[in-house]
């Protein structure tokens, strides 16, 4: 790919994408000229389009026409609407493949007691209900203040709280999901500890936790039972500094690379997103499951159009059946709620140039590079195998990200083009900008800038082996940008199914 006023994805397409402002007068793809200022990550015809005629980028349809555009015409809402039905499957291109060396290799993590994989030694304070949420933070603030600084092998005593607990139904799908999302922090290698806080008299009592066999030195008790909010501080301190006595004697040791497991994210996406960041994710993501580790691909909603590009890659019909499965259960869930999948993409996404679902579907399905689709999981179940598998979540970042950390995501890699800020501890989170812009802008919250594939200066195969040396470098202890601001607190967000009673 070289640096050009716009960028053609395929030959089959129908229009180019901006790499930069296309000014009027400027020659496109096949000698068309532009008609109108085009913004960057935006489309512009480069072919006639007939009026209900397939508009075509990634040689995929990505919506019809709804008037008649001639080339050299911005191309967007403004002509262009969502209609779901799929062109043939275009057979991928050569896939990045991991080396010999790189099946050797290992990272620093910490082996946990269940013989799991940790790229983080966190303690967790995990709320069972919103009413504990504040003791909790003050529970965590007060670890790191007298304790932390006693433990430097600790990296943190992480608060995890929600909204959700009471006001529900004991049983169905909410309550199964809060239980699932929680058991999995509570075991989740990142943790070397756990500390469990109730109210007392919520729904989702810590005695359902008790047998769900969740992380060892996993230790719980309820606010009304300890005498309140600052005594429930003090006793938290005395079990906690037990943990710590334990915890913080851990040590990193070498760990094989097939052990990371990698939840795979994008936000605020652009026109660039699909070009640059995505795919080269999907290189990275070639290469991890080429070492036998494990890429999680997810957000239900943002794969919608495209899914039969993840059927045709999958290993059994069964794991195709259930992909499908799920698509089926959205469409029926968002109809009873009078909404449409195609509520996505968000107005930012629309402002970077994205039009529909099926085109920003066909971007993000590119974050799972080309390797098989290997396994299908419910939300926030535990996730197993190697390769790529699919976890069913919300497109919203943080409820999905919450979905696969639970699953056992020890490194999350998210992409934005728009700006995204994200972190969720207890997992590191690589954020890759995907144009240079926005990294420029923002490079105090990026890490890893693939604006330069748009340029020419560097290859998405190259890219996804610089995102993947970082992945390794991150399990074994560096810490992304995020980290380093302190985002993860407030990012765990379980999905919420049900009613509110």
């Amino acid at each position: 790919m070289n640096a050009a006023n716009s960028i053609l994805l395929s030959p089959a397409d129908n229009v180019a994408v901006a790499n930069g402002r296309i000014e009027i007068g400027a020659v496109l793809p096949g000698g068309a000229v532009a008609t109108a200022l085009i913004e960057p990550g935006h489309k512009v015809a480069i072919k006639p389009i007939a009026a209900g005629e397939a508009v075509v980028k990634y040689a995929q349809a990505i919506g019809r026409a709804t008037q008649d555009i001639v080339p050299g015409e911005h191309v967007h809402s403004h002509n262009l609407v969502f209609e779901s039905g799929r062109l043939p499957v275009v057979p991928p291109s050569e896939a990045v493949h991991a080396t010999e060396a790189d099946r050797a290799r290992t990272f620093m993590g910490y082996r946990r007691a269940d013989g799991r994989a940790g790229t983080r030694n966190f303690v967790g304070i995990l709320a069972s209900v919103n009413c504990s949420a504040t003791v909790c933070h003050a529970i965590a603030d007060e670890a790191n203040r007298t304790l932390l600084p006693r433990y430097p092998g600790i990296d943190g005593f992480v608060p995890i709280v929600h909204g959700q607990g009471c006001g529900m139904s004991a049983t169905g799908d909410g309550m199964m999901v809060l239980h699932r999302t929680l058991a999995g922090y509570a075991r989740h290698p990142n943790f070397g500890g756990v500390l469990m806080v109730g109210l007392g008299c919520e729904v989702n009592q810590l005695t359902l936790y008790g047998q769900k066999g969740v992380a060892a030195g996993k230790r719980h008790f309820n606010i009304q039972e300890a005498g309140g909010s600052r005594k429930s501080v003090e006793k938290a301190m005395l079990v906690l500094a037990e943990i710590a006595e334990e915890v913080g004697k851990l040590e990193r040791e070498p760990i094989p690379v097939s052990e990371i497991v990698v939840g795979l994210q994008c936000g605020g996406s652009d026109g660039m997103s699909g070009i640059t960041a995505n795919p080269a994710l999907g290189a990275a993501v070639d290469i991890l499951a080429g070492v036998g580790g494990i890429g999680i691909l997810s957000e239900t909603t943002e794969i919608y159009g495209a899914e039969h590009l993840l059927a045709y890659r999958a290993a059994t019909p069964e794991i195709a059946a259930k992909l499908d499965g799920y698509v089926k259960w959205w469409e029926d869930h968002v109809a009873k709620h009078g909404a449409s999948i195609d509520n996505n993409p968000s107005p930012g996404n629309k402002r970077g140039g994205l039009t529909t679902i099926l085109e920003k579907s066909l971007g993000a399905v590119a974050k799972g590079g080309q390797t098989p689709l290997n396994g299908v999981f419910g939300y926030a179940e535990k996730v197993t195998g190697h390769g790529l598998v699919f976890m069913d979540t919300p497109g919203y970042d943080p409820v999905s990200a919450t979905g696969q950390v639970a699953g056992g995501a020890n490194v999350i890699v998210f992409t934005t083009g728009r700006g995204s800020c994200f972190g969720c501890r207890p997992t590191p989170s690589i954020k890759v900008a995907s144009n240079s812009t926005m990294y420029h802008t923002m490079e105090e919250d990026m890490d890893v800038n693939c604006g330069v594939i748009a340029s020419g200066e560097k290859t998405i195969a190259g890219m996804g082996r610089e995102i993947f040396e970082l992945i390794v470098e991150t399990a074994s202890g560096r810490k992304t940008k995020s980290e380093e601001f302190g985002y993860g607190d407030n990012e765990f967000v379980p999905w919420h199914l049900g009613a509110t009673l």
